[in-house]
């Protein structure tokens, strides 16, 4: 059994560790966002344990490590050399020692904390000193791992595509383990309370509309009410002028600043960075046109981050059942969730429909890659870049919205040209200057934009198996024969989709 070693901070906090961690730098660390502290990307554990794109190809933002950071967010640690908060440990009952290796106890750890139970663990340079460990994870161990953190058919997904040679170790790693694995059932660590606000600190409300200027008005009614007001509302509207009505946005009405902005250009990106330009706020919410909050909503935004010391978070999002639902159904959709609502830790997503970001942040980042308009991705994209420069993403339940979903109106209004084909289809901003004429690509080129930006050309590879296999396998098996029939078509798609995507590559990233 791992015995660690205890420090004691000024406030009476108790940390754990093991190794040799330089104890000065532990007060500071304490105070701010993380629950665990390593210097493993120092000492070989880069991007270790690279099977996991058997499960995750390139759905998960945390597959990589993030490069050329002085501290980030990193779920690799090494057991040998870490610190923890003493009660995130005790919440989480330690190690796992059903391994063989404790190394992959340790990775066991740190990949639950992150992915399951609402815990921050953070990679901090010249924390511990710089040394190479060895590491090995035997099969037997890496089934394991799959076994208890997945479901069983990703285990016999990475038996398949280890391939015909390895096969028969394979097997016997993945036998040996079967009878022992079983699922976990994870814990959720603690929350903080929020503190109160400190100072004055002024937001800023941004949000891109078009053909909903109702629904607009209404969360603008919302935001009237709130127990910390907003500075000021940016309002970037590309409704077409002959159905605008500007009586929705009277100023007489608001108790801040209303400044609308009649988009001309294209794309929900194009307008969030119009309005980011005119953003005053010491923070941005970012916010759809179709969603309702509640009164303490902008007020715990703000002190979440201060609680926590981070630089952005991303709300928690409901789903209305229709338009016509209001604020009592969406409390009553809360209640529901109980105590599975209560997890903070990394967000693994960014939604622009609910999300509040340091404007600091926010402006070293310039803003959203126009390269994404007419598509999908953005919000993931912005949210990942924000995790790459260093700064700390936070899920945060404390602030949900009621997200209404009208079928008319929105941005996607021009984006659903991308279904249409022929004459009548009218040509997508990332087309560029070669329009789809008879093949639609799938998948959105914009989402295989994405997935090139941020990951490499074998987990990409990963991927396009990954799509054939859930294609063909995910479905009712009685359509197999037809499926296979079509899965022609569905690479030509496919390599129309990649085609699309390199050339937003080699344009690079766009602002404006």
């Amino acid at each position: 059994m791992l015995k660690l070693n205890s420090f004691t901070t000024s406030s009476g906090e108790i940390l754990l560790y093991n190794g040799t961690p330089n104890l000065t730098m532990l007060e500071t660390l304490a105070k701010g966002s993380g629950d665990l502290w390593h210097s493993a990307l120092d000492q070989g554990f880069k991007n270790c344990f690279k099977e996991l794109v058997y499960q995750s190809a390139v759905y998960w933002w945390f597959l990589n490590d993030f490069e050329g950071l002085d501290s980030c967010v990193s779920w690799r640690l090494n057991v040998h050399e870490f610190v923890v908060r003493e009660s995130t440990w005790k919440t989480l009952n330690g190690l796992d020692t059903d391994y063989s290796d404790c190394i992959i106890s340790g990775l066991d750890f740190g990949f639950n904390l992150i992915r399951n139970s609402g815990g921050v663990p953070l990679y901090i340079k010249g924390l511990f000193p710089v040394k190479v460990f060895e590491l090995s994870i035997s099969k037997e161990d890496r089934y394991l791992f799959f076994l208890k953190n997945f479901k069983k058919h990703h285990s016999y997904y990475m038996l398949f595509r280890k391939g015909v040679f390895c096969f028969f170790s394979e097997c016997k790693a993945l036998k040996s383990v079967l009878k022992k694995a079983f699922r976990k059932k994870n814990k959720i660590c603690n929350y903080r309370a929020l503190e109160p606000i400190k100072g004055l600190p002024t937001v800023s409300l941004v949000i891109p509309t078009m053909k909903r200027q109702k629904y607009t008005e209404l969360l603008l009614k919302d935001h009237n009410k709130q127990t910390y007001l907003i500075k000021e509302a940016i309002i970037v509207d590309a409704t077409p002028e002959a159905e605008r009505d500007a009586k929705y946005y009277n100023k007489d009405n608001f108790r801040f600043d209303i400044k609308v902005k009649w988009q001309t250009t294209k794309g929900s990106c194009c307008a969030r960075n119009e309005a980011i330009n005119m953003c005053t706020g010491d923070y941005i919410i970012f916010a759809d046109d179709d969603v309702r909050i509640l009164p303490d909503f902008v007020e715990n935004h703000i002190r979440l981050l201060q609680t926590y010391k981070a630089s952005a978070c991303n709300g928690l999002d409901i789903m209305a059942d229709n338009t016509y639902e209001t604020l009592e159904d969406l409390n009553l959709k809360l209640s529901k969730l109980k105590e599975t609502r209560w997890k903070v830790g990394v967000s693994h997503m960014f939604s622009n429909a609910n999300s509040c970001v340091k404007r600091t942040v926010v402006e070293k980042l310039v803003g959203n890659d126009i390269n994404f308009d007419g598509g999908y991705g953005e919000d993931a994209d912005f949210g990942l870049r924000i995790l790459k420069q260093g700064d700390i993403l936070l899920h945060n339940p404390f602030s949900p919205n009621l997200h209404l979903k009208p079928p008319v109106g929105g941005y996607r209004f021009w984006g659903n040209q991308s279904k249409i084909l022929g004459k009548n289809r009218k040509i997508q901003p990332w087309e560029l200057d070669k329009p789809v004429k008879y093949v639609r690509p799938v998948p959105s080129p914009t989402v295989t934009y994405k997935f090139l930006k941020h990951f490499n050309t074998t987990q990409i590879s990963e991927w396009r198996w990954k799509h054939v296999f859930i294609y063909l396998f995910k479905k009712d098996k009685k359509g197999i024969v037809l499926r296979l029939l079509k899965l022609p078509y569905k690479q030509i798609q496919f390599n129309k989709s990649l085609m699309y995507a390199k050339r937003l590559m080699e344009k690079g990233e766009r602002y404006n």
